[in-house]
């Protein structure tokens, strides 16, 4: 089932695409900024209990696969596995329909 997209919905698909990925940098440069800012105020006040690198671990988590997902590195998040499972599940519901008339 081959999908044939018009200039339309390519233009709409950047441009989803885009957003994306601004998207992705804007988490990043929050990631970055927030963590210097925690990281001052842990060496300022309490040097000797550092706790900042608990919200630089978990958060850099999340942006690491934020990044995945949008970069499509992680085949199972990728624009790829959205059109097969959109294929599988329209089909299913084809199968379905058909099953009851």
């Amino acid at each position: 089932m081959e999908v044939n997209y018009n200039e339309e919905d390519k233009y709409y698909q950047a441009k989803k695409k885009v957003e994306s990925i601004k998207g992705f940098y804007g988490n990043l440069t929050s990631f970055l900024m927030v963590n210097t800012v925690l990281i001052f105020i842990n060496l300022y006040t309490s040097p000797e209990h550092l706790w900042f690198y608990w919200p630089l671990m978990w958060w850099g988590f999340g942006v690491v696969f934020h990044g995945l997902k949008v970069f499509e590195v992680f085949p199972v998040l990728g624009k790829g596995w959205e059109e097969r499972k959109i294929k599988e599940l329209m089909e299913k519901e084809k199968l379905n329909k058909n099953k009851w008339q």
